[in-house]
C-alpha cells in the first residue's frame, strides 16, 4: 500500500521494505483551549512518522476519554468526533508498529488504571526488554484480577506500551509521577513518552535521548511533540529539548522537571538522514541545512563528471541541492511526484504490483533525455527501488546514470523504533559497494562516508547513534529470543528463558562490540540468522 507521505510502502514495491518510521507523539496542557483539535493538527504536522493508526485521549479533569482507528490522522478523525473530546489535557498519537502487529487494539493512546484514577501514554521508540517488563508485571500485579478490570496487555494489545502502562498502575501510596519516578529507571531500549491522568501532562525521554521530543509553549498552556514542525503548526513557540533521562511534569502549578537517571546522549542519526521532515531542528540543527550539508560533502567524496543532479523525493532532494551547489553541476527536477499518493486499503492488482514505483513517481522525459544524471538518494535498503528508478530513466533516455546516496551504507537493522529489513536481506551487507553498483544498473555508485554524515549533523559522533551503519549499539541488546517485533504475541505460549542477574539487575546477553554478525532485522533469531 502507498503510505501516508507519499513514499512507497512494501506492499506495492513487494521486494521492497524500505526503513519504516519511528511513531509521532504529541501532547497539550492548554485549559480554554480545543485540545483535541489541537492535538489534531499537531499529529497532521506528524503524520510521516507513522500511517497505521492514530489516537487522542483527552481529559476534562474528572475522566479520561479515547478515539482511536486504523488509518492516517484525516481518516479517523472528522468534525464530530473531535466535538466528543472535550477537556484541557490531550495525548496524541500516530502509529507505525515497531513492536506488536498492525491491529486496533494496538493502536495507541494505551489505557490503564492507577492508584488514583486512569492513565493515557503515547509511545515512540522500542524497548529492548519487553519479555522482563512482562515478568516484572507477572510479578508484581499478578493476572488474577476480574475480567472487566484487565490491562490492556492482558486483552489482546501486544505492544511494549501496553506494558508500560500497566506499569503505572502503582499502588495508594504513590502519586502516579513517583511511579513514574520509579519505573523509568527499569525501561531499555529507546522511548519518548507522552502520557497524562486526570489532572497532568507528562513526558519523558530514555537516557540515551534516541528520539526526538520536544517542549512548546502556548499563551495558556504547554506542548510536547516528537518533532518541532508540530509546534509552529499550531502556533506554539519551541522552548527546549526534553533532555535524556528527564520527566517533565505540567499541571495548575506548572512545568516541573525531576531526572530519572543521568544523561549519556546518542541520539538517531538517521533522523537527520531520512525520519525527521526537513523543517525540523535537532539537537539545535536544522535537518534541512543537515541534508544539505550532506550533498556538499558527498559531492567532495565522490565527484563525477555530468550533465544534471536531480534527487529522489523527498528526503533525497535537499542532498541533491548541495551536491550540485558543491559541484557546479546544475540542478533539475527529474522525477514527477503524485503528490495524493496516499494509504490506500484497496489491494493494488498484480498489474500495478508490476508497475511499482509509477504509481509514485515517473521521469521528466524532456529533461532528462541525452543527459548524464547524478541521482542522489538518502539511502539504499535493499535495493530494488534504486533498480526501478535506474530502469525507469534509461528507458526515458538518460546517457548515464551516476548515483548518489546522503548515508553510510546500511548494514545492521534497528531495534530502537525504526523497522528495517533483516540483517541477511540488506544489500550493503552482502555486497560491496561496486557488486551493488551492478546488482541497481548505476553507472557508477558513491555513499557518503560515515565521518562524513555524522559531520552535517553538526554534532560529535559521540553523541549520536549510528547503530545501523557501525553494529554499535548504545544500549546493550539482550538474548534473541527478547528481540522481534512480534515477541510479546506468542509470549503466554513461550516458556520463560534462564537469565542470570547481579545483585538483582538483569545481565543482557550481548553487549554492543559483541553483536554476532547473523543479527537480523528484529526476528526471534535475530542474534543467529545469516
Amino acid at each position: 500500500m502507498a503510505r501516508g507521505d507519499g513514499r512507497l510502502s512494501h506492499d506495492l514495491m513487494p521486494g521492497e521494505k524500505g526503513p519504516q518510521d519511528a511513531c509521532g507523539v504529541f501532547g497539550v496542557w492548554a485549559p480554554g483551549e480545543e485540545v483535541a483539535k489541537l492535538t489534531y493538527f499537531g499529529l497532521y504536522a506528524l503524520q510521516h512518522r507513522g500511517q497505521e493508526a492514530a489516537g487522542i485521549a483527552v481529559s476534562n479533569g474528572r475522566q479520561l476519554l479515547v478515539y482511536k482507528d486504523m488509518g492516517l490522522v484525516a481518516q479517523v478523525f472528522d468534525e464530530n468526533a473531535l466535538s466528543t473530546l472535550q477537556g484541557h489535557i490531550a495525548v496524541g498519537h500516530c502509529r507505525y508498529s515497531t513492536t506488536g502487529g498492525s491491529t486496533w487494539e494496538n493502536a495507541q493512546p494505551t489505557i490503564g488504571d492507577t492508584a488514583s484514577g486512569t492513565v493515557a501514554l503515547a509511545h515512540n521508540g522500542n524497548l529492548t526488554n519487553s519479555k522482563d517488563l512482562r515478568r516484572w508485571l507477572l510479578e508484581h500485579l499478578g493476572e488474577g484480577v476480574d475480567e472487566q478490570n484487565r490491562a490492556e496487555w492482558q486483552r489482546g494489545n501486544s505492544t511494549d506500551t501496553a506494558l508500560v502502562t500497566a506499569m503505572l498502575a502503582g499502588d495508594p501510596d504513590r502519586t502516579l509521577e513517583a511511579t513514574a519516578l520509579e519505573i523509568l529507571p527499569l525501561l531499555k531500549g529507546a522511548f519518548s513518552l507522552v502520557f497524562m491522568d486526570e489532572e497532568t501532562l507528562y513526558a519523558a525521554r530514555d537516557p540515551h535521548g534516541i528520539r526526538p521530543l520536544v517542549l512548546g509553549r502556548l499563551d495558556r498552556g504547554w506542548v510536547v511533540a516528537s518533532e518541532t514542525p508540530a509546534l509552529a503548526t499550531i502556533g506554539a513557540s519551541y522552548i527546549r529539548e526534553i533532555e535524556p533521562g528527564e520527566l517533565v511534569a505540567i499541571d495548575r502549578d506548572g512545568l516541573r522537571s525531576s531526572r530519572f537517571a543521568e544523561a549519556t546522549p546518542s541520539g538517531c542519526v538517521f533522523e537527520y538522514v531520512y525520519l525527521a521532515r526537513p523543517d525540523t531542528t535537532i539537537a539545535g540543527r536544522s535537518v534541512h541545512a543537515s541534508r544539505i550539508d550532506m550533498g556538499r560533502r558527498l559531492a567532495a567524496e565522490h565527484p563525477v563528471e555530468a550533465d544534471l543532479v536531480i534527487g529522489v523525493p523527498e528526503s533525497g532532494v535537499p542532498a541533491a541541492v548541495g551536491y550540485a551547489e558543491a559541484s557546479g553541476i546544475p540542478y533539475g527536477q527529474g522525477f514527477v511526484k503524485n503528490s495524493y499518493v496516499g494509504r490506500t486499503f484497496i489491494q493494488p492488482s498484480q498489474t500495478l504490483r508490476q508497475l511499482g514505483i509509477r504509481l509514485k513517481l515517473n521521469p521528466l522525459t524532456d529533461v532528462i533525455k541525452g543527459k548524464r544524471l547524478v541521482v542522489v538518494d538518502d539511502s539504499i535498503v535493499r535495493g530494488n527501488t534504486q533498480r526501478a528508478q535506474i530502469r525507469m530513466l534509461r528507458e526515458a533516455g538518460a546517457a548515464e546514470i551516476h548515483v548518489r546516496i546522503s548515508s553510510a551504507p546500511v548494514t545492521w537493522p534497528c531495534f530502537y523504533g525504526i523497522d528495517f529489513a533483516s540483517r541477511a536481506e540488506l544489500i550493503a551487507n552482502g555486497l560491496k559497494v561496486e557488486e551493488i553498483r551492478a546488482s541497481i544498473g548505476a553507472d557508477s555508485l558513491g555513499y557518503i562516508s560515515l565521518e562524513g554524515m555524522v559531520a552535517a549533523t553538526h554534532q560529535p559522533v559521540e553523541r549520536l547513534c549510528t547503530a545501523c551503519f557501525t553494529g554499535v549499539y548504545p544500549v546493550a541488546l539482550p538474548d534473541a529470543a527478547q528481540l522481534g517485533k512480534h515477541s510479546l504475541e506468542d509470549a503466554a505460549e513461550q516458556p520463560e528463558l534462564p537469565f542470570e542477574r547481579t545483585n538483582g539487575v538483569r545481565v543482557t546477553g550481548r553487549d554492543a562490540e559483541g553483536v554476532s554478525t547473523g543479527l537480523g532485522g528484529g526476528a526471534p533469531d535475530a542474534l543467529s540468522r545469516p
